[in-house]
């Protein structure tokens, strides 16, 4: 199963960064008021970035890694950024997982 990393710019400027497996439903249900509860009443949102990822482990570790973000950090964030906080999250995960074995 492939998941999805998404940041979404929400109309008062703020971010929300969540996961799923099917994001055009995803983005419904935040439009419609029947997503994530920081949304509601904050639209329209507008999709700022995207990052597959197969494994849901690894797309934890990524929306982790952006909420973690200072704002300015944040409103700076592009495809590129969470790409590289994608690769990061890979090789902390592989290197936890050396450790465990």
């Amino acid at each position: 199963m492939i998941w999805v990393v998404y940041v979404v710019r929400c109309a008062d400027d703020s971010l929300y960064c969540g996961i799923t497996n099917d994001l055009d439903a995803r983005l419904a249900a935040h439009d419609a008021g029947k997503g994530a509860k920081y949304t509601r009443g904050r639209g329209p949102l507008e999709l700022v970035a995207t990052q597959r990822c197969r494994d849901k482990r690894v797309a934890l570790r990524i929306e982790h890694a952006v909420k973690r973000l200072r704002r300015p950090q944040k409103l700076a964030l592009d495809q590129a950024q969470l790409a590289g906080l994608a690769a990061t999250a890979r090789r902390r995960l592989r290197g936890d997982l050396a450790k465990r074995a």
